[in-house]
């Protein structure tokens, strides 16, 4: 496994992590969200696009999904709604953006990456192809969007949750 791969999932644990006790005792959780999405950013960026693969993609335990976004949108409360750029009602209800919502495809993204690893660690390189795929296709949005908001959330600051 190359160093960028290692640090990737490095990274991508961390990040599961956090997201996985979030809300159970540290409250400082979306500040430290904050802090490593950009590590991860750089991280993903830094890996070598593979070649496209025609291997089928990630399909996601729904169930389980709505739950952490569900969880995860709870513990946000007025913090997970922002605007898009084709937001125009003056009403908050009509934001469509959603940290919850980036939050959990990022995390089911790089959570399917780390189960592959774990039962396959000498194959890597599948990881590797899921991860830069899935990133250019889904959760790379995500993570741009998160950032954006989590910097926004910073600059008033909002990243403290309240208990």
């Amino acid at each position: 496994m190359t160093s960028d791969l290692q640090e990737m999932v490095a990274l991508a644990r961390r990040y599961c992590a956090i997201v996985e006790s979030a809300g159970e005792q540290d409250e400082a959780w979306l500040g430290d969200v904050a802090s490593l999405l950009p590590r991860l950013h750089a991280a993903i960026s830094a890996l070598a696009s593979p070649a496209q693969s025609s291997e089928p993609v990630l399909v996601a335990d729904l169930d389980a999904r709505f739950e952490l976004f569900s969880h995860l949108r709870e513990l946000l409360g007025e913090r997970d709604g922002y605007w898009m750029e084709f937001d125009s009602a003056a009403d908050s209800q009509c934001m469509s953006g959603s940290l919850a919502d980036d939050l959990t495809d990022i995390y089911c993204e790089l959570k399917h990456g780390l189960r592959l690893l774990d039962q396959d660690p000498d194959g890597p390189s599948k990881v590797l192809r899921e991860w830069c795929r899935g990133f250019r296709s889904h959760w790379g949005q995500h993570l741009i969007d998160a950032e954006r908001h989590l910097y926004a959330l910073n600059a008033r600051g909002g990243l403290a949750i309240e208990s």
